[in-house]
């Protein structure tokens, strides 16, 4: 007859047993969700200025919100069957096709007015990289936990998420084509709507976070306005150049003539 001791030891026993086990589940279904933050993450603590609280909470609000809208992240995923449909989206907003279609439109243009337009979206295309770039190498937020790397992404790597170049440039191109491109009201819903598709694959996709994208149209809106105070017109092109390429004899023939005096 065993006695109350070795009854409560053996209790304890089978409990410590039974919460190791649900633990270990629970880890196991921890790791395989693959979470967009931990909650230590954004634990928050009273005597913490307001500011930071604040903060904190809109920091959890647009987490929360980024992994429910991540409903194409994978094949798995609640509309994992439209992927490759949101992916081509997303490759129509990419720098590579943009810049490369720009620069042949500008090679093969028919008029100067064409040339000038393209032109000036190339210049603003090459700032948009930059901008994003350097804003991303400054605030270094780290891509959410559910993006996955497909072929694109394995050749053009972005280790950072803030800001979404795709949005910034989505929003810049698009208020381009609406003072430039766009003269009927089909083109302007049209151009409207592919910006809007572009940004929202990002989320879609689990690439970035919502502030991410909020933040690229909001820097691509102002980009435009950049853009528009420092026009490039063609005729100022041709000048710049005509005048660089007179400094450059100058300097070379001021070069021959040091040379033929040293000679002598």
């Amino acid at each position: 007859m065993s006695s109350p001791v070795s009854r409560r030891n053996s209790c304890r026993g089978v409990a410590a047993g039974g919460r190791a086990s649900l633990d270990c589940h629970l880890g196991r279904r921890r790791a395989s969700s693959c979470p967009y933050f931990s909650p230590e993450d954004l634990s928050v603590s009273l005597n913490q200025p307001l500011f930071a609280i604040t903060l904190r909470f809109l920091l959890a609000v647009d987490l929360w919100l980024s992994k429910k809208l991540g409903v194409c992240a994978c094949e798995k995923s609640p509309l994992g069957s439209i992927r490759p449909l949101v992916r081509l989206v997303e490759f129509s907003g990419h720098v590579i096709p943009w810049l490369v279609g720009t620069v042949y439109t500008l090679c093969r243009g028919d008029s100067v007015e064409e040339q000038e337009v393209m032109l000036n979206l190339t210049l603003a295309l090459i700032l948009d990289l930059m901008l994003v770039r350097a804003v991303k190498m400054l605030v270094r937020r780290r891509t959410p936990a559910q993006n996955r790397s497909d072929i694109l992404s394995t050749f053009f790597v972005e280790r950072y998420s803030f800001p979404s170049g795709h949005a910034s440039r989505a929003a810049m191109c698009a208020r381009f084509f609406l003072a430039q491109l766009a003269d009927t009201a089909s083109m302007r819903v049209l151009v409207l709507g592919w910006a809007a598709l572009v940004s929202l694959s990002r989320l879609l996709l689990a690439r970035h976070y919502v502030t991410d994208v909020g933040f690229g149209l909001a820097m691509g809106y102002c980009q435009y306005s950049m853009v528009e105070r420092v026009w490039v017109t063609w005729d100022c092109l041709q000048d710049l150049l005509f005048i660089r390429l007179r400094e450059t004899l100058d300097r070379a023939y001021d070069g021959l003539w040091t040379v033929d005096d040293w000679k002598h």
